[in-house]
């Protein structure tokens, strides 16, 4: 339980950083927008369900070293294998990832990622969070809030 809980925190702290990446839709709101996601989500993983499979990279090798002392006498070391690590991949994620943006795009969304407002934007716009999603420019950018909502912000457009 605190693995889940530490791999949740370090997620939202990496992603508060990082473009912010959602369907979109102009004028849909938010909550619309989210319940749509999470629906074909849920159909996706139906269809493609996790198939974890466990695989090991190759391992390497380390060649001995060869040691002198003053008197030019020399010894080599062993060298040796290091096993290759091992890893799990869910070969069904890119089909998962193709059904969601399949279902979404036959709801009318497209996938958009906007990158995070600089200080500047942030400090001339009340901070109100999007609950209907705006026209977009290609100057858009967002703001994310600690409770998980965000503001998308087109510089020059109301709001």
């Amino acid at each position: 339980m605190k693995t889940i809980a530490l791999t949740i925190s370090l997620t939202l702290l990496l992603t508060a950083c990082g473009p912010l990446s959602l369907y979109y839709q102009e004028g849909e709101t938010v909550s619309q927008m989210q319940s749509e996601t999470t629906g074909c989500q849920v159909q996706s993983l139906k269809d493609a369900p996790v198939a974890n499979q466990v695989r090991q990279g190759a391992p390497t090798y380390w060649p001995g070293r060869t040691y002198c002392d003053g008197r030019g006498r020399c010894h080599r070391t062993g060298g040796w294998w290091q096993p290759g690590q091992i890893y799990t991949v869910d070969v069904n994620k890119g089909l998962r990832n193709k059904l969601e943006a399949q279902c979404m795009a036959q709801k009318g969304y497209r996938p958009v990622s906007l990158p995070p407002c600089k200080q500047g934007v942030k400090s001339r716009v009340a901070a109100v969070p999007t609950t209907q999603l705006p026209p977009l420019s290609t100057d858009s950018c967002f703001v994310k809030f600690d409770n998980g909502t965000f503001q998308i912000i087109t510089p020059g457009q109301a709001g």
